[in-house]
């Protein structure tokens, strides 16, 4: 797979996450922290995912553990700050990327049974092809949480 896309939209993402004063959501959503902790989590389970499948087994992917604030919590306990979050989630994509760019067109094809949750509702309840959701992460996922990470910014 060629994951020049979900490296672009990672660096994106880091260059919010970075930004001087960000605050609470207007909406009372995630703030960079939480939303750090997401990606950090989901990167963790898609590479897991990805490895299932080379492996020969037969994963699954469900996002609920990487919304659940308790988990999100937990992960953002075990960094002293902001910067090392980023630094691990960057780590954590990484290791993501470096994955995909191995997965030949074969791995890439498998049907991956998949829940995705997005604000409280179900958004994917299917089998999608691996590089689907490893292409969704650069397309929409990551974009997705770039722009909230915008968003936080404080005027």
């Amino acid at each position: 797979m060629d994951t020049t896309a979900l490296r672009s939209a990672y660096d994106g993402l880091f260059d919010a996450a970075a930004a001087p004063g960000l605050g609470k959501a207007a909406d009372g959503g995630w703030d960079a922290d939480h939303v750090l902790a997401h990606l950090l989590s989901l990167d963790a389970a898609v590479a897991a995912v990805a490895l299932g499948v080379v492996a020969g087994g037969r994963p699954t992917l469900d996002n609920r553990v990487s919304l659940d604030v308790w988990n999100l919590d937990r992960i953002i306990a075990r960094h002293a700050d902001r910067a090392e979050l980023i630094d691990h989630v960057r780590r954590q994509a990484g290791v993501l990327c470096d994955i995909a760019d191995q997965l030949d067109d074969q791995a890439a094809a498998v049907l991956v049974p998949t829940l995705l949750l997005s604000n409280d509702a179900v958004a994917v309840d299917q089998p999608l092809p691996l590089a689907t959701l490893i292409d969704g992460l650069a397309g929409n996922h990551v974009p997705e949480h770039t722009r909230q990470l915008l968003d936080l910014r404080v005027a």
